[in-house]
């Protein structure tokens, strides 16, 4: 995976890369084995937990491209 975007499924990074369950949880975010949470975009999850969304994005982005 190069880069992800806020709209796309925490479900789908984790399996993609399951080093990023690290920023998830980071977050506040321990319900990653949760269905409904692996459903949910990373903007909603960013919501419900109160984080800024574009920073995550950034910081998952940024150990994404540390891998390559």
């Amino acid at each position: 995976m190069k880069e992800i975007t806020k709209d796309m499924c925490i479900g789908d990074i984790l399996d993609a890369d399951g080093g990023t369950a690290v920023f998830f949880m980071e977050m506040g975010m321990h319900c990653l084995g949760c269905p409904a949470s692996r459903g949910e975009s990373v903007e909603d999850a960013c919501a419900v937990h109160g984080v800024d969304c574009d920073a995550v994005v950034a910081k998952i982005n940024e150990y994404l491209a540390s891998k390559q």
